[in-house]
């Protein structure tokens, strides 16, 4: 695993969703280059699919915007070595 440090820069999750992030970040980094920055969030997107149901969104990049609506408790926007990582559950109408 990557030993640099992540750093939340936004969030609503509990602390040991947030560890499971920036775990599954960092485990990504390690699998792929990188500037695979879609394997990387796809890699996070099915992890947490696994972990806690369906309908995850994982953006990652170095450079990006966004709007969204998510569930209570289901964000954080966090970076960890040169890549930002937004990651949501998208919200049930």
């Amino acid at each position: 695993m990557l030993e640099g440090k992540a750093y939340v820069k936004d969030t609503d999750m509990q602390l040991k969703m947030q560890a499971h992030a920036m775990d599954s970040a960092s485990q990504a980094l390690d699998l792929y280059d990188v500037v695979d920055c879609t394997s990387i969030a796809a890699h996070i997107k099915k992890e947490f699919d696994m972990a806690y149901g369906g309908g995850w969104q994982c953006v990652v990049g170095s450079n990006f915007s966004s709007f969204f609506t998510h569930s209570k408790g289901s964000f954080i926007y966090f970076s960890l070595e040169t890549l930002n990582f937004l990651i949501f559950k998208g919200a049930a109408y």
